[in-house]
């Protein structure tokens, strides 16, 4: 896998003769990922993570850091026991859900304590030797524990400056010596503890839609969980290349866990703004699946994560969905949500079928849902 220098760069990815599926398979083999690299010393990026000209995701000019307007943050204290309160916290959900797609919780319930040590798991199953790591190293998702670098490695129109690892953890309870000792019981204790949160939320968004509090889960939203724990080590060249392409989630709900460093970011009216680290916060975000079954009611919302010099950067995404696992379970807009004037936007589809369409495009700036549209 060649590294060219800066002013060669653009010549490079557009020369005819630059042979990127060679260089893919090489990156690929090492199984080391862009950790791999980064131990390596290199100090410029390859070019396999250059972004093409004028592609959108480099273009700084639309970022908003600073600005009146920032996605809410939420504050769950008293929203069982307290029904007054409850109902200002399902306004200020359906609020966000309805506008930015996303928004962050503070008094979830989960102590700040299990919330670190999740991170630290994270960055001890990359940071352990890699002859162990490369035994969960795969593309499929077979397992209920696997790692790698982009999933869509052979299909994105450049690579990202990232690796995550994939953990089943639901409908079907894996066997825990599956996953790696040094992140085993933080991972068991961290997805039951999300699974509780996701329970509750999809409670909040269903009265947010005016529908009985258990209809969400009653349709079995809180069925699957993943977790994805993601790695973007520090970037020499972060100008030229990007932690993660803009996309949508392929799921009902996505609750993230974020460290000090930052870097993700949501469009919202056309612009890009920061989701700052708030110290015990977690960030949700409507996915594509809520999308299509709330009939749009609620938005998910093309987001990004740009590369750092400072690093490594560790965030660990749960994601509500039984991704590829067979069903014949079909989803399409609530019922009780529709009328002559607010008809179904989009198709019926298995969540099943709409991940393999999801992973068959890969993160390619566009969303999944336009397949399944009416």
């Amino acid at each position: 896998m060649e590294v060219t220098r800066k002013d060669e760069a653009l010549p490079a990815i557009t020369n005819p003769n630059y042979d990127r599926l060679s260089e893919l398979k090489a990156f690929d083999e090492t199984k080391a990922g862009v950790k791999g690299l980064v131990d390596a010393g290199i100090s410029e990026v390859p070019r396999i993570f250059r972004n093409l000209p004028g592609d959108c995701d480099l273009e700084q000019n639309l970022v908003s850091g600073e600005s009146q307007f920032s996605a809410p943050v939420i504050d769950l204290g008293g929203v069982i026991e307290d029904s007054v309160r409850r109902k200002e916290i399902v306004e200020r959900v359906r609020e966000a859900s309805a506008t930015w797609g996303f928004f962050q919780i503070v008094n979830h319930g989960i102590p700040v304590s299990v919330l670190d040590e999740m991170k630290v798991g994270v960055r001890r199953f990359y940071e352990q030797d890699i002859e162990i790591k490369k035994k969960y190293y795969t593309r499929g998702f077979e397992k209920a524990m696997s790692y790698n670098s982009n999933f869509d490695l052979y299909g994105g129109k450049s690579t990202n400056w990232r690796d995550t690892m994939y953990c089943l953890m639901a409908p079907n309870s894996p066997n825990p010596e599956e996953f790696p000792e040094v992140c085993r019981d933080i991972l068991i204790n961290y997805s039951k503890q999300v699974t509780k949160l996701g329970t509750l939320l999809f409670e909040l968004l269903s009265e947010a839609l005016g529908l009985n509090p258990s209809h969400l889960n009653d349709i079995d939203c809180t069925e699957g969980l993943a977790v994805l724990g993601h790695y973007y080590p520090a970037c020499p060249q972060p100008e030229l290349t990007i932690g993660a392409t803009k996309h949508s989630d392929n799921d009902f709900l996505t609750v993230v866990l974020q460290d000090h460093i930052g870097g993700l970011q949501v469009l919202h009216h056309n612009k890009w703004f920061d989701i700052p680290p708030e110290p015990g916060a977690l960030v949700i975000n409507v996915g594509d699946l809520l999308q299509l079954i709330s009939n749009e009611r609620f938005k998910s919302v093309e987001h990004r994560v740009l590369a750092n010099r400072e690093g490594p950067r560790v965030s660990v995404a749960c994601f509500f969905s039984t991704n590829v696992m067979p069903t014949n379970k079909l989803y399409g807009p609530i019922k009780e949500l529709l009328s002559e004037e607010n008809p179904p936007k989009y198709k019926e589809t298995t969540v099943r079928d709409y991940c393999l369409h999801f992973y068959a495009k890969g993160l390619d700036g566009k969303s999944g849902l336009d397949h399944f549209r009416v």
